[in-house]
């Protein structure tokens, strides 16, 4: 069977339609996932698309209700404001028509799948043009990526991925789980490259677009070595992905309408107090940047976001919500969780988070630096420096690891403190590392002021 845009639809047997009962998709379609949308869409615009035709009485003329249209435009315009209903009826019977058939491919596929072992190798590209100079040397960049997609054998994934980064000469770290794949890789652009080729042409993850991974400039050297693990969970958020699904999601907002809603939001300063703009980072890559007059929880993991909602209902009770991170993955679930403590009038997340921003806004309402989880620490689009030196101060927003050998703070010491010594976190640290050998084993807590004068979970106030 084909579906949208041409494609089998095999590409779509890991959406769990289980979860998709028939109801009224035409109240939930803004919370399905991004995959479900775009197929609901597909089947809105085909239904659209026929009931059009069906009313077709020569190449030029349309008649529907007594009337006859001789514009396409026309009869376009009666059709959308008088039969409404028909299409969205009509719709939601196709969709489901739709669902049903990817159930079934699907189980035929799994049955097929149990009884011939399957060879990873075919999902690795051919590399036999390539040198290897060019997978070792030349321009880099790194790729930040997710999906959310249901994977019977995460271990297989697991296993594909790794051959296929060892192969590419990427580094990394790759999160696998039932629920899907999140990945941010360094190599050579003629890697990466062939690495997006890969995961866009495999049978699961088909569903992925090539706008789907965030590049910055970078490379190999952004990573200590390549790490690929099966998990509970792709982002560490600390909620069984069985109890709280990403289908739950907030709405998603391309940049060009996050970008509006922010504008509307600080212009009317003061006086518009029923919308939060909801950092979801840890406190340490807010630090450095941010959305103009955000909400930035206090807060040093992502796994401590749900207790922070608990502790802050009436912070967003009544409220609008407009969300972002890195690159969205974390606004999935924070949305889901979000929205399933039903005190929001509406939750909204930045599509492709603040790297998507940035390409399309890079003087926008985003400014300073953009904290990213490797050996850059920070990417920059903008000149802004909105954090300041630990110890004296002054505009500073360049990252550093504690000096202390048992300490894992990140630590900001401008150059002059650093030269003069102030190379620790916090006076403690630079106490406790004045002339400290490495410990074979490491205390499993960091212990010193930064740890012990932050709350876990804040309270927070607008």
């Amino acid at each position: 069977m084909m579906t949208t845009d041409g494609m089998a639809c095999n590409e779509l047997i890991n959406i769990d339609v289980d979860a998709l009962a028939p109801h009224d998709f035409k109240q939930e379609k803004h919370h399905l996932s991004a995959t479900l949308r775009k197929y609901y869409s597909f089947c809105k615009r085909r239904t659209f698309g026929t009931f059009v035709a069906s009313k077709r009485a020569s190449t030029t003329v349309w008649n529907c209700c007594d009337q006859t249209f001789k514009e396409l435009s026309s009869i376009h315009k009666h059709v959308a404001r008088t039969h409404d209903t028909d299409i969205h009826q009509l719709t939601q019977s196709t969709f489901e028509v739709l669902l049903s058939q990817i159930e079934k491919e699907a189980t035929s596929q799994q049955q097929s799948t149990e009884k011939e072992p399957v060879d990873i190798s075919s999902w690795i590209p051919d590399t036999s043009h390539i040198t290897g100079d060019q997978l070792h040397n030349g321009p880099g960049e790194v790729l930040l990526h997710y999906c959310y997609c249901q994977l019977a054998d995460p271990q297989l994934i697991c296993a594909w991925q790794k051959a296929l980064c060892e192969k590419l000469q990427l580094t990394g770290k790759v999160r696998v789980a039932t629920e899907g794949i999140n990945g941010t890789v360094g190599g050579t652009k003629v890697a990466t490259d062939l690495y997006i080729k890969a995961m866009c042409t495999h049978p699961i993850f088909k569903i992925m677009e090539k706008e789907d991974f965030k590049t910055s400039n970078g490379g190999a050297e952004c990573f200590c070595d390549l790490r690929v693990g099966v998990y509970k969970e792709i982002v560490p958020m600390g909620v069984d992905p069985d109890v709280l699904s990403y289908r739950l999601a907030g709405t998603h907002l391309e940049p060009e309408e996050f970008h509006k809603e922010v504008e509307a939001l600080l212009s009317k300063g003061d006086s518009r107090n029923d919308t939060i703009l909801l950092d979801c980072r840890n406190f340490y890559e807010s630090k450095i940047g941010q959305f103009s007059q955000c909400l930035a929880p206090n807060i040093r993991k992502f796994s401590y976001f749900p207790d922070y909602v608990d502790q802050n209902l009436d912070l967003f009770r009544d409220k609008k919500v407009l969300m972002y991170c890195t690159g969205g993955i974390r606004c999935e679930r924070g949305s889901a969780y979000l929205r399933s403590k039903d005190v929001c009038q509406e939750v909204y997340q930045l599509k492709g988070g603040i790297h998507k921003y940035l390409q399309q806004f890079p003087e926008g309402f985003y400014r300073g630096k953009l904290f990213v989880f490797d050996e850059r620490y920070a990417i920059s689009s903008n000149s802004d420096i909105i954090a300041e030196c630990r110890y004296c101060s002054s505009p500073w927003d360049q990252y550093q690891l504690c000096s202390t050998h048992f300490c894992c703070q990140l630590v900001l010491s401008c150059s002059a403190c650093r030269q003069g010594g102030h190379t620790a976190c916090c006076p403690i640290c630079q106490t406790k590392g004045q002339g400290e050998e490495p410990s074979a084993t490491p205390p499993q807590r960091e212990e010193c002021e930064c740890t012990a004068g932050r709350p876990r979970i804040p309270q927070d106030a607008l």
